[in-house]
């Protein structure tokens, strides 16, 4: 039986650790991308699954990215405007549009991806090579147990 105490105050508290510790990680490298490729996050994450996935109705983009809506679609917007990104009809529902990259978006992706990676080297370094396996795969688990969610249902 554990002899610790439940979180007691909030900065104890696991979730919120990962919370601030994610939002820490994320706004080191949203600077490097923002200066760069004047990219804001939001951008970038839909930037990133389109770069692994190809093409993708908006709502897979909020549930891959876990983001609301409005924000994945003021995204998609942008980067559809800054020729990023292109919309195309989905052919196997005829309701919705499939968003993919452009040359240009996917040259830009190439870019960000090897300064993206020096910076996890960097940010990650205090840890072994072994601590990076164990936590990939336990947030992973962590990830899995938190459950599935609707689009829709990320605005609440």
């Amino acid at each position: 039986m554990s002899t610790r105490k439940p979180a007691q105050r909030l900065a104890d508290f696991l979730p919120y650790q990962l919370s601030v510790a994610s939002n820490a990680v994320s706004t080191r490298i949203a600077e490097q991308y923002r200066k760069r490729f004047a990219l804001k996050t939001t951008e970038w994450r839909i930037m990133a699954v389109l770069g692994d996935s190809g093409p993708t109705t908006q709502r897979e983009l909020s549930q891959a990215t876990l983001m609301d809506k409005v924000p994945v679609n003021r995204a998609c917007k942008s980067l559809e405007s800054r020729g990023l990104a292109q919309r195309t009809p989905n052919e196997s529902d005829g309701r919705s549009h499939l968003l993919d990259l452009t040359a240009e978006g996917r040259a830009v992706h190439a870019g960000i991806m090897p300064l993206a990676l020096k910076i996890e080297e960097e940010l990650f370094s205090v840890l072994s090579e072994e601590e990076r396996t164990q936590m990939r795969d336990m947030l992973a688990r962590l990830r899995q147990n938190a459950g599935e969610f609707d689009a829709e249902s990320l605005a609440d």
